[in-house]
């Protein structure tokens, strides 16, 4: 059989993170929701806005963390190989 270069499949499915916010925070995050989205005073679409937003703002702080990035280019996940399906 040939050996491919992808192997496997990698798991992309997106992982629910379960977290508590300080009562501040939370109404931060629903303020910034409303004026990300555009809908100033509309709570109930302000609390699903947040929930995709969050991703959004940690993905960008970590991006944007040069110590982090730093770190990260210098080492090599242990589980590489099994994640991305290469030299399976």
């Amino acid at each position: 059989m040939t050996k491919l270069r992808i192997s496997t499949i990698p798991d992309s499915r997106p992982v629910k993170l379960t977290i508590e916010l300080p009562a501040e925070i939370h109404r931060d995050l629903l303020l910034y929701a409303e004026l990300v989205s555009g809908k100033a005073g509309e709570a109930a679409d302000a609390i699903s806005d947040a929930a995709r937003l969050v991703p959004l703002m940690v993905g960008r702080f970590m991006e944007t963390d040069r110590a982090f990035q730093k770190q990260r280019r210098g080492r090599k996940p242990a589980l590489a190989g099994r994640m991305t399906g290469v030299g399976d």
